[in-house]
């Protein structure tokens, strides 16, 4: 029996052996597949990636391009306006640096008139002066003979009064008569 104990054993693990060997066979088939399974849908979903990937390339190059062409033309508008202000601006400051070169003579033949006029001025109130001068003068001196003469009569005045001759007689007196 005890031959037995070994035996049974030693067999039933040969054939689990067996089933066992099989199924792994099974197994690493099955594994296998699998794997090439996955690997060919990876290699599918990587294709289909690098597709999108192009695609989006591709597309992300003309949107670029496009960007790009619209840049470009964006700025060469810029630059037409941009040269156009440039242009009036350039216009304008040569109009107004003329008419302020105009005025600059204006203003230079106008102050040379003022100052003409401020001498004829000076002058022309140097003259009234001199006049009201001569004609205060003239009231001084008037004034000076008026008082000379008023001077002049009572000097007369005061002679006559003291002298004689000058004395009026008093009004002779009537008799009254009863």
């Amino acid at each position: 029996m005890n031959k037995f104990y070994v035996i049974s054993p030693l067999i039933l693990c040969a054939v689990f052996g067996f089933f066992y060997y099989g199924f792994i066979q099974q197994q690493d088939v099955k594994i296998a597949a699998e794997k090439a399974k996955k690997e060919q849908v990876a290699a599918e979903e990587k294709k289909k990636k690098d597709d999108a990937e192009a695609k989006a390339r591709a597309d992300a190059d003309e949107r670029v391009k496009k960007r790009e062409e619209e840049t470009a033309k964006k700025d060469a508008e810029r630059r037409a306006k941009w040269d156009n202000q440039g242009k009036e601006i350039a216009d304008s400051t040569a109009k107004y640096n003329s008419e302020a070169e105009r005025a600059a003579k204006q203003v230079a033949e106008l102050e040379i008139q003022l100052s003409e006029l401020r001498k004829k001025k000076e002058v022309a109130g140097r003259e009234a002066f001199e006049l009201q001068k001569a004609v205060e003068l003239a009231r001084i001196a008037k004034r000076n003979a008026e008082l000379e003469i008023q001077r002049l009569h009572a000097m007369v005045a005061k002679r006559a009064s003291e002298s004689g001759a000058a004395q009026i007689p008093p009004p002779p007196v009537v008799a009254k008569t009863p």
